[in-house]
């Protein structure tokens, strides 16, 4: 296995993460990325618990803090633009312990760039089809390219074409969450220094924040939806599925549409899981949003991805064939994975109230919570909750 060639489709965190500990195993692997060229920018994302090490062995924790948010403070507003809530934005994030928030780009960046002169990355080009036999996969590309590899791992996220081709249709392993999720930079309107404010609707929250370094600011919005069609996979479909969801809402949320409207970097999808019974088949396996996907409300799917090509790559670096090394590496993950699901099903619940009632309620809490002493107190247990999901798995170290 040490001379294995390995396809790992994907260019995210969990790709470029599995490329840089297989080569650094003796493997050799292709990473193919749809895109033109490596995602920049995206939303911020929190390196938690488990996470932190796989980080620190890659020799880039340095660098991870030096390009962290430094989120100060986070704001809770009414529909007149009121605050009804202030607190520490550490605490709002549920964060512990030594986490580290950063812009996901930011973090894609640093670890492609561990590779980038080792390791071969080729972009805009993706798996069209594949035929696999008992000593490897025959792989052909959209562009047209045919070749044979030892293995290949899908990294490719929700919509994984990896997964597609070798699991089946995408139907049977997505989860929709009844939720819509959308994304974008807008222009610093509001005059945002490295805080966020939130603004909390019957079935539907928007928040705008601003992080170090940044002269812009990002907008998310999280909404109640029974179903999203396929108009939102074009970009006026998703202008106007988010107009519609969010008509005649207050506060800033108009101008953050019409923002919307104008982001080149628009991102709308649904709020999703991917549930499977297995994460390989054969020489193909998957990792990462591909094989266990727990949604944005999780705010573990970085820290997933992490540990889970931490995890595949050792396991196969320890020999004895893939396929003893892909059932190891889903017996240590599946549970971690499965655990942080859950988190997110929770998490969601509070992120979207879905009545008047829940809207008031929850805003009295996070009131309270902001101005009595010892607030920090109120929040253990939902930063309780975060670690213990963070955690809930035990880093083997595959280099002893």
């Amino acid at each position: 296995m040490a001379a294995a060639r390995v396809l790992v489709s994907g260019a995210g965190i969990a790709g470029t993460t599995l490329a840089f500990w297989l080569a650094a195993k003796g493997f050799e692997p292709v990473v193919v990325e749809r895109a033109p060229a490596l995602r920049p920018g995206g939303y911020k994302i929190d390196v938690r618990g488990a996470a932190l090490p796989v980080v620190e062995r890659m020799g880039v924790m340095a660098a991870v803090r030096e390009a962290r948010t430094d989120m100060q403070e986070a704001f809770i507003v009414d529909a007149k633009g009121r605050t009804a809530a202030a607190m520490d934005a550490d605490a709002f994030g549920g964060r512990v312990h030594g986490d580290a928030e950063i812009h996901r780009g930011a973090l894609a960046g640093l670890i492609h760039g561990l590779t980038a002169d080792t390791v071969e990355y080729r972009f805009g080009d993706s798996i069209a089809t594949l035929e696999q036999d008992e000593d490897g996969v025959d792989v052909v590309f959209e562009s047209g390219r045919s070749e044979r590899f030892d293995l290949v791992a899908g990294a490719d996220g929700l919509h994984s074409r990896t997964r597609r081709a070798a699991f089946g249709p995408e139907d049977d392993s997505i989860v929709d969450l009844g939720y819509g999720v959308a994304s974008c930079t807008v222009p610093n309107t509001l005059g945002l220094d490295r805080c966020e404010m939130t603004y909390v609707g019957t079935g539907r929250t928007a928040l705008v924040y601003n992080t170090a370094g940044s002269s812009d600011a990002t907008a998310l919005f999280l909404w109640a939806a029974a179903g999203l069609g396929d108009e939102r996979r074009d970009r006026e479909g998703k202008v106007r599925v988010l107009r519609d969801a969010y008509a005649g809402e207050g506060w800033k949320v108009p101008e953050l549409l019409d923002a919307a409207g104008d982001a080149e970097d628009l991102y709308l999808d649904p709020l999703a899981q991917v549930r499977i019974d297995r994460w390989s088949q054969g020489r193909v396996v998957l990792l990462g949003d591909a094989a266990h996907a727990a949604s944005a409300a999780s705010g573990q799917g970085t820290s997933l991805a992490l540990v889970g090509a931490y995890v595949l790559a050792g396991e196969l670096g320890r020999g004895g064939g893939h396929a003893r090394a892909f059932a190891a590496y889903e017996e240590r993950m599946r549970p971690f994975a499965e655990t942080n699901q859950a988190l997110a099903l929770r998490n969601v619940k509070s992120m979207v109230m879905r009545s008047d009632a829940q809207v008031r309620l929850g805003i009295g809490f996070l009131k309270l919570a902001s101005r009595l002493p010892g607030k920090d107190r109120l929040m253990a247990p939902v930063v309780k909750a975060v670690h213990r999901a963070a955690t809930a798995i035990e880093l083997p170290d595959y280099e002893a």
